[in-house]
């Protein structure tokens, strides 16, 4: 399965690149559109800024949007964030800026009355729901975050972790197709590398299901 990572200028791409090649796929890192369009899977990573990324990743925004109705997608970190329907981040107290909104929800910030922020460091996932992305990955699992921004836990959570609130550690959209995780899954031991491998193995099954029905 070729997986592409959409490159939009943010964040360190090699140690994505190299999980995803022991979770084993073909990759490539590409900026181009057209590329994107016609990816067989999509991993949308992220660091920094909500604002910052929204705005690199504008010349792909309508690919992506488009891509997601029928492609297996797979975001991270700010990734995620980004495919949410908008984020407070960086506005004043009552805005917000719109996201890709493949899933429905806001990202707002942590508590940091109650909990330092950013969240970095190791913490325990609560599995919420079944999912491809999180089989063989159980209860209290720990993984890696980095983060200073979440969305509250709704329908669209798959796992969920505490930090200050109940926030969304992975999420996909209504479908199913589009997925993501707060945390970095390339910095998360085995658990990260099984999920990589679900993301791969669940893409080669949409493909695989899609060509059995045409």
């Amino acid at each position: 399965m070729k997986v592409t990572i959409i490159d939009y200028g943010v964040g360190n791409l090699r140690s994505l690149r190299r999980g995803l090649e022991q979770a084993d796929a073909t990759v490539e890192v590409s900026d181009d559109p057209a590329q994107i369009a016609a990816a067989e899977a999509l991993v949308l990573p992220g660091v920094g800024a909500f604002g910052e990324c929204v705005r690199n990743s504008r010349p792909f925004h309508d690919v992506l949007v488009e891509a997601a109705e029928d492609t297996p997608v797979l975001g991270i970190c700010v990734g995620l964030q980004l495919m949410f329907t908008e984020s407070t981040e960086g506005v004043p107290d009552g805005e917000t800026i719109a996201g890709l909104d493949l899933i429905s929800g806001r990202v707002e910030r942590l508590p940091s009355t109650e909990v330092k922020v950013p969240h970095m460091g190791w913490n325990q996932l609560a599995i919420e729901r079944d999912h491809p992305i999180v089989a063989g990955v159980d209860d209290g699992e720990y993984v890696y975050f980095v983060h200073s921004y979440g969305s509250a836990v709704d329908t669209h959570t798959v796992a969920s972790c505490a930090y200050g609130f109940d926030f969304a550690a992975v999420a996909t959209n209504e479908a199913g197709n589009v997925m993501g995780t707060q945390f970095h899954p390339e910095k998360s031991g085995p658990i990260g590398l099984r999920i990589l491998r679900n993301f791969v193995e669940y893409a080669e099954a949409y493909h695989r299901d899609r060509v059995s029905v045409s």
